[in-house]
């Protein structure tokens, strides 16, 4: 196990100090001779790969499970064609090996090709069937024959059929938009075709990914050329946006391809959360006040540690945000190209250390202007967390708020205190305390985003003070970083639907159907305005997608869409639309106006 976490953080001279004292007990452990081929393979010695692999087969010429565990490591290196083509060339030595046909249907589901993975896989299937993986990859794949394909340029889209009708548009022009923008950005057009699936079931998407269910915390995977993600249905509305997890794995495609499948774990996962939070700043992770938490506990990872953080469950979140801050860094620091250099720098093979000598840096001087910049950016937020421990409240409200009020006079700057004292004035009825309180926190860290954010209390109370208008203001205000609060995007849409405010109310439906594109009214909503403007594909769009989810009002939506259809030119389809309405309401007056309208203009 410990041999395996060191390879995964590629941390190679460990593993082979390992290896090293397998081989002193037995020098012809072929375990462990491939496993120094596999070392040499993703390294890119191949004249060593060769050399240990001629090892292995003088001591058992059928041993092809010296390919397969070269391949099994490139893999795990996100080097899936050549895991592919080692797993093929370990066939050609043992061409019986059933565990080779097993990782061989999971490296091609990998690289997109499913027909060749359930031939292999069946193979292994019919002399294995209780290999857990394999049995569930091929369950897998026949749940896939349920899905729907729809094809557009490089992108190969796969959706549940009982999804797609609400779920194509959005999917497709939004994989569209990532692929064109970060092609221009990168300056590097992937190879397709690029395929994208995504699962009403988080163990489907788990099973695609990895052969086992589970992954709790993961959203969606990319291997290159192939994209899988969890689809809004997985997950309870609220946990994740789904438009932002795409982005972030059509990130990957570009970086993955770009560096031939090389680039380091914490490169990789950096740039695709920081392309989210530079698509839009509400896609961005809510881990401000997290991190600046974890800098006053001296709690972050030193840069050359950064990747096995994402190997411990207790550090991989925090990775995350920590790589996208360091990504945002040498950027500014050192330009965007630099990033490029530094993606062609590991396509050409070179290790880390090589590749920021290439682009004129090393870790000890990236980490010393890296901690200067962290300083700079989060220094002000990093002091807004201090702040003494509140002492266990005293029974009675009085002394609680008194010790809270002291507290506050002596750290008027620290963030937590002012929430505290907020809620607490907030619970005994004294708002107008409460609301400076909470706007005073609010400018301490007005990226706070959840149940951390002051705004959602100053929304609240504006409501209950009769201002919707400053309620709307807090809304706008909280939502601009916090692209996953769905209470708060409906309570938006609510405000502004009563106060005739169209962009507010644009704005707010467009975020919730990011988050729960099945609630049929936004879409219903979102189709009234776009009718109004005049924007009539818009318009049709939404009505259609409202009427495969199944409006509150299937006649009324029959209706706008037949109007949307005629006014784009589509009479046809209008009347189609009409008379299927007059078949539910036969007397149904606007549906009798509109049929009209179409026959007499012919």
């Amino acid at each position: 196990m410990l041999l395996s976490a060191t390879l995964d953080d590629r941390d190679h001279d460990a593993a082979a100090v390992a290896i090293a004292r397998a081989l002193a007990i037995n020098p012809r452990s072929l375990e462990a001779r491939s496993l120094i081929a596999a070392v040499a393979y993703v390294e890119d010695r191949l004249d060593d790969f060769d050399a240990e692999v001629a090892r292995v087969l003088a001591i058992n010429a059928a041993y092809g499970d010296v390919y397969r565990m070269a391949g099994n490591l490139a893999a795990r290196n996100y080097r899936f064609p050549e895991a592919v083509v080692l797993v093929r060339r370990g066939l050609e030595v043992d061409p019986n090996n059933t565990r080779s046909y097993a990782e061989l249907g999971l490296h091609l589901l990998r690289t997109g090709d499913e027909p060749a993975a359930r031939e292999a896989l069946e193979r292994s299937f019919a002399e294995d069937p209780y290999d857990v993986v394999t049995y569930n990859l091929l369950d897998l794949l026949d749940a896939l024959e349920e899905f729907e394909t729809f094809e557009v340029g490089d992108l190969v889209v796969r959706l549940h059929r009982d999804e797609a009708p609400v779920m194509k548009h959005y999917v497709l022009s939004l994989a569209q938009q990532a692929l064109e923008d970060l092609s221009a950005r990168y300056g590097f057009r992937p190879t397709g075709p690029i395929l994208i699936e995504m699962f009403p079931r988080h163990d489907d998407f788990a099973v695609r990914t990895l052969g086992l269910p589970g992954m709790i915390g993961a959203l969606g995977a990319c291997f290159g050329s192939v994209v899988t993600l969890d689809s809004p249905r997985a997950r309870t509305p609220g946990e994740f946006n789904w438009e932002a997890t795409l982005w972030h794995e059509m990130a990957h495609v570009i970086t993955l391809q770009m560096s031939n499948q090389r680039i380091p774990r914490w490169m990789s996962e950096g740039l695709s959360t920081f392309e989210e939070k530079r698509a839009r700043l509400d896609w961005g992770r809510d881990q401000d006040l997290g991190f600046a938490t974890a800098l006053n506990e001296d709690n972050v990872l030193s840069l050359r540690d950064l990747n096995g953080g994402f190997s411990r469950p207790e550090t991989i979140s925090m990775a995350y945000f920590q790589a996208s801050v360091l990504v945002e860094h040498i950027i500014d620091a050192h330009g965007e190209t630099t990033i490029h250099e530094l993606l062609r720098a590991w396509g050409d093979g070179l290790d880390t250390e090589a590749a920021l000598a290439r682009v004129g840096l090393d870790f000890d001087s990236l980490q010393a202007s890296f901690d200067v910049a962290v300083e700079a950016r989060f220094g002000a937020l990093r002091r807004a967390m201090q702040g003494p421990e509140e002492d266990a409240p005293a029974p009675d409200d009085v002394d609680r708020l008194a010790l809270l009020r002291s507290l506050v006079d002596e750290h008027p700057g620290s963030f937590p205190i002012q929430m505290s004292l907020g809620r607490a004035l907030r619970e005994v009825g004294d708002t107008d305390a409460a609301v400076a309180a909470f706007t005073a926190a609010a400018a301490l860290a007005p990226m706070a985003t959840g149940a951390s954010s002051p705004r959602v209390p100053l929304a609240e109370i504006a409501v209950e003070q009769g201002d919707p208008g400053l309620a709307m203001d807090h809304l706008v205000a909280h939502l601009t970083y916090d692209a996953r609060d769905i209470v708060s995007a409906r309570q938006l849409a609510g405000l502004a639907e009563d106060a005739g405010d169209d962009v507010r109310l644009r704005r707010a439906y467009e975020l919730i159907i990011e988050i729960d594109p099945f609630d049929p009214t936004p879409h219903q909503a979102l189709g009234r305005l776009a009718k109004a403007r005049e924007d009539y594909a818009a318009a049709v769009r939404e009505f259609e997608v409202s009427l495969a989810i199944g409006p509150l009002d299937r006649v009324a939506t029959q209706i706008d869409l037949a109007e949307s259809y005629l006014a784009g030119g589509r009479a046809d389809e209008a009347k189609r639309e009409v008379i299927a309405a007059l078949e539910t309401a036969p007397s149904y007056e606007r549906a009798l106006e509109l049929l009209l309208q179409i026959v007499e203009a012919g």
